[in-house]
């Protein structure tokens, strides 16, 4: 009886990760609704993708169970980028109303690939403000939500690099507990030290300290 307690337990955190997974989906689809054709076609802080295409990956991801996501890497030939671009492609509809139709669906979706929950709380933060950020939409997340999600960062460079990016850096917001490492200080909003943290050079302008351009410079590993 002892060993099923941890178990029963890693359930019921990760049902509570997945409430606020389904919140920043549904909060991002409302940001959405109302966008034009250029809006769509918006460059977004994902090198190479619209913000349309960046919302398709995110259904991929909320569509992918685990086996459906290795039969795809094998498909790919393990080429992962190769799997990314498949399955954004399946995504993205013929108009851009067909992609929102698409992500609503998933907005409630609890499949993932073989990732953690906090892995997927992590994507639809960050993946929510490479389209936000672009089209000049500000979302006041909670403040226990980006707090979990950058303190899931900081040690983990599972799906980005994110832990290697902020070594020997003292990271502190200013909006709420986060804090983390030692060393020159990067202090700023929670949402700009976990879009830094993940490659996204812009938001080190929200960010002060003297660790901000070790920081900005680090954002040009492959993320």
């Amino acid at each position: 009886m002892t060993d099923a307690a941890p178990t029963a337990a890693g359930r019921r955190r990760e049902g509570g990760v997945w409430s606020l997974i389904h919140a920043e989906r549904a909060a991002l689809a409302a940001d959405l609704a109302d966008l034009t054709d250029e809006q769509w076609a918006t460059p977004s802080l994902c090198a190479g993708l619209t913000v349309r295409e960046v919302l398709a990956h995110l259904t991929a991801g909320a569509s992918l169970n685990s086996v459906s996501w290795l039969a795809g890497v094998i498909r790919c030939r393990f080429d992962f980028d190769r799997q990314v671009a498949l399955r954004l492609a399946q995504q993205l509809g013929a108009r851009p109303g067909d992609t929102l139709d698409r992500f609503r669906r998933v907005v409630t979706s609890t499949t993932k690939p073989p990732l953690p929950a906090l892995a997927m709380l992590g994507e639809a933060i960050v993946h929510g403000e490479d389209i936000r950020r672009p089209l000049g939409i500000r979302r006041r997340h909670p403040v226990g939500v980006v707090t979990r999600t950058a303190e899931y960062f900081r040690g983990s460079d599972l799906t980005v690099v994110a832990r290697g990016r902020v070594g020997g850096l003292r990271l502190a917001a200013d909006d709420g507990p986060f804090a983390s490492g030692s060393g020159p200080l990067v202090s700023g909003p929670t949402v700009a030290l976990i879009m830094a943290m993940t490659g996204r050079a812009i938001y080190c302008d929200d960010l002060v300290g003297d660790g901000v351009e070790i920081l900005r410079g680090r954002c040009a590993l492959p993320r």
